[in-house]
């Protein structure tokens, strides 16, 4: 049985799916909203190691189809290493489809779009990536790079093939600077558009709020925190703007969302805002606060 180092942290779609260990935590472990690797220390696991995990989870699922290359932070691995992690899970996995891992935007970035191509060609065909904002002063105070960083990584992983699933965080501006939060992320989504976009809602655990908070504050005002009400005119807004080139794959059914919607971008822009309008005349049909979760 493959046994993991704790905790284990992956997409909701990648639930039932086989997960390798490749790396643990994240390699920055600085985004302020984050709590996913603060009692993990970044370590790149030897290649002996990684393999013996493939071969012994072979034994309990030969034939796992898709695998999610965890923690945080696989497509930091210098792209030989990647390469060979491919190939055995090519060669392990008779049926492997499809491999997914996460991605910043620092991981894209610094790879060239050909050693991206060579992943994609090993089966590494889609990559999680936090854009969460498209504002320059958002991504300052939450400490997550620029936009022209999100975009850059964002058009290198389109010419390399790579599908992008990525996820923005309603109420990332608080009630100050919603607007610019939303317009602005739209406007970057309409430039470069990913194949698929989620919404997140924030949700802060206990152990990080202060320092979020004060990572916030530096910008020039206090973090003041968006309810429901105001999340659904962040949803509105984003809908309202996204005009994108080409088809998106849109999704709020996240378990942190108040309102789960679903459908293709630019076609189902009318149906979705009026289902969040209705929503709006009617709080009470919001997904209850005990049923939310990350």
């Amino acid at each position: 049985m493959t046994i993991y180092d704790m905790p284990l942290w992956r997409p909701p779609s990648e639930g039932s799916n086989l997960i390798i260990q490749a790396t643990l935590g994240c390699s920055f472990n600085a985004c302020t909203f984050c709590s996913m690797y603060k009692t993990k220390k970044y370590v790149e696991r030897p290649l002996e190691t990684v393999f013996k995990d493939i071969e012994m989870a072979h034994k309990d699922w030969p034939d796992a189809r898709r695998v999610f290359l965890a923690d945080g932070d696989a497509l930091a691995l210098p792209t030989t290493q990647l390469q060979k992690i491919l190939d055995k899970l090519a060669s392990t996995f008779p049926n492997l489809q499809r491999v997914t891992c996460y991605a910043t935007p620092n991981n894209l970035n610094k790879k060239s779009v050909e050693e991206l191509e060579s992943l994609r060609k090993r089966r590494l065909n889609l990559v999680y990536f936090g854009l969460e904002s498209g504002s320059s002063d958002i991504l300052k105070r939450i400490h997550k790079g620029s936009p022209a960083s999100m975009e850059k990584a964002l058009a290198r992983a389109d010419e390399a093939g790579l599908k992008v699933s990525a996820t923005v965080i309603l109420g990332l501006g608080g009630k100050m600077h919603w607007r610019d939060h939303i317009l602005e992320t739209a406007k970057l989504i309409n430039r470069q558009p990913p194949r698929y976009l989620s919404t997140l809602q924030l949700g802060l655990d206990e152990d990080i709020a202060a320092q979020f908070q004060d990572a916030f504050a530096k910008g020039g005002d206090a973090f003041e925190g968006q309810d429901d009400a105001g999340v659904l005119d962040e949803l509105e807004l984003l809908l309202e703007t996204l005009n994108p080139p080409k088809r998106i794959i849109f999704r709020s059914n996240h378990g942190s969302n108040c309102l789960p919607l679903a459908g293709t971008l630019p076609k189902d822009g009318p149906r979705l805002l009026q289902e969040i309008r209705s929503a709006k005349t009617n709080l009470e049909t919001l997904r209850p606060h005990h049923l939310r979760s990350f």
